[in-house]
């Protein structure tokens, strides 16, 4: 599981990334709520590292990636009318509503199956 604390990290320098060039594009203060989730992500996937944390920082990790769909969901949901050439009220914000989803429900997605793997390895033994 050490190399889920790698991806943990991946994770979370796209989303510190993704909120960091937001506000560079728009010099909105919100579009930095990615890189907050970022970060957090990162200090979990680093406390990972450490064996006796393991566990309890990847399930918290997880809940991160699944506050991060949810928060994000909004965006999501206008991404159809911007991709049709319809108003959006702030097309940056969707855009980068909509990739802090996707990418917060992949790494969901990884984690759920890493927790499962974990689980038939903890059963053989």
């Amino acid at each position: 599981m050490s190399s889920m604390s790698n991806v943990t990290m991946g994770y979370g320098a796209l989303l510190t990334a993704l909120g960091v060039g937001g506000f560079a594009a728009t010099s909105a203060r919100t579009a930095l709520i990615p890189a907050g989730f970022g970060a957090v992500a990162i200090g979990l996937g680093l406390l990972a590292r450490q064996e006796k944390y393991r566990m309890h920082a990847m399930h918290a990790s997880a809940l991160v990636g699944l506050l991060g769909v949810l928060g994000s969901a909004r965006g999501v949901s206008q991404l159809p009318a911007l991709l049709s050439g319809g108003d959006v009220g702030r097309p940056a914000a969707v855009v980068a509503q909509s990739l802090m989803a996707v990418l917060s429900a992949g790494y969901v997605a990884v984690c759920v199956r890493s927790f499962v793997a974990a689980r038939r390895a903890a059963a053989r033994t």
